[in-house]
């Protein structure tokens, strides 16, 4: 089996970094991955002792902290390469790299087409020592596109120039993000880089048959309840008007929370293990949603806007959902739910 590299960039998708990112080291992974120099930092100074790669762009980082916290940087462009050769030797040390190859995505990485020419000055580099070698997919989650596989064979071909150029013969490689890994176990290859699966949402529009459970709930409570005379209307820009009298609950979640403004009028929550919807526009700190018929809704309530509520937690409204609702991908969802959020860990 792979080894296991653990994303948690982005605040681990919005769950909390550092909490999430001690677990998974405590539950077996090998390495964690994060954006940039700064959120691995984050993880070092919050007890992370396993490697960190980091994805992002070194050619215009502060790279001091690559050494002060032994980050493991990917090397992704010529400019790239020499600077961070330029710090390791500044540092009198050498570091290990992991070697981004572009194979169709079309971001960072070294053409797979143009290795022989642009890879031999990087691996002639003293002070750098590769460590792996990876790619990105740009269709895994998009089984119609042919592309995943042309990708796949790419990638395989700059692996073997890559020997053929005199790198050491059994770098390990890496390609599979979530929706790769349940796609084609092809493309595991030695280590495998879950995000989005690691916190219980399968990549859409996928399907699996993997029994996961979702990490995130978010919840509220309702602060008023209020009638609604039919003609009046409610919130900023009068988007929504009663037809006939009507209840609204008031609810402190946001914009400013991360809750996208399109799932105003669209959406729902659950409130008494029922499901109801939102009305009128989502402002900065409340939305409000329309609770007549629902007996005795008082203040105080519990609103679940992601998660389960109702006997036996029957009802679920997930990130999926959400994401359908407004037409975005579920990553934007959790990746988005703001730092004034208090987040309360299981033990």
């Amino acid at each position: 089996m792979p080894a296991v590299t653990a994303v948690v960039k982005a605040n681990a998708y919005g769950h909390g970094a550092e909490r999430v990112a001690l677990a998974l080291e405590q539950a077996g992974a090998t390495m964690l991955a994060c954006a940039d120099i700064e959120e691995g930092i984050v993880l070092r100074r919050a007890g992370v002792s396993v490697p960190i790669l980091v994805f992002g762009a070194m050619s215009v980082s502060d790279l001091d902290g690559l050494f002060e916290f032994s980050l493991t940087p990917t090397i992704s462009t010529p400019s790239a390469a020499r600077a961070v050769q330029a710090a390791a030797a500044s540092h009198k040390t050498s570091v290990g790299y992991h070697l981004k190859i572009d194979t169709g995505m079309n971001r960072l990485g070294f053409r797979y087409d143009n290795v022989r020419r642009t890879l031999p000055e990087v691996l002639g580099s003293s002070n750098l020592r590769i460590e792996a070698i990876y790619t990105h997919f740009a269709t895994a989650d998009d089984p119609g596109q042919a592309l995943f596989n042309e990708q796949r064979v790419r990638f395989e071909q700059a692996a073997q120039a890559l020997r053929e150029l005199g790198a050491p013969k059994h770098v390990p490689r890496h390609a599979s993000n979530s929706a790769a890994m349940l796609r084609d176990s092809r493309v595991w290859y030695d280590i495998v880089r879950p995000g989005l699966l690691l916190y219980g949402i399968v990549p859409s529009p996928l399907a699996s048959t993997i029994s996961l459970r979702p990490v995130m709930s978010l919840t509220s409570r309702v602060v008023a309840v209020k009638g609604l005379r039919p003609g009046e209307a409610v919130g900023y820009g009068s988007r929504f008007r009663a037809d006939a009298p009507a209840t609204i609950a008031v609810v402190p979640a946001g914009y400013a929370d991360g809750l996208d403004l399109r799932i105003g009028q669209r959406g729902q929550v659950l409130i008494r293990g029922r499901r109801v919807p939102l009305v009128g526009a989502v402002s900065m700190d409340m939305i409000t949603v329309d609770v007549t018929g629902l007996d005795a809704v008082e203040p105080g309530d519990e609103v679940v806007l992601i998660g389960r509520q109702g006997p036996e937690a029957w009802q679920q409204i997930d990130v999926r959902e959400m994401a359908a609702a407004i037409g975005t991908i579920p990553y934007e969802i959790v990746c988005r739910i703001g730092a004034r959020i208090e987040r309360r860990y299981d033990p």
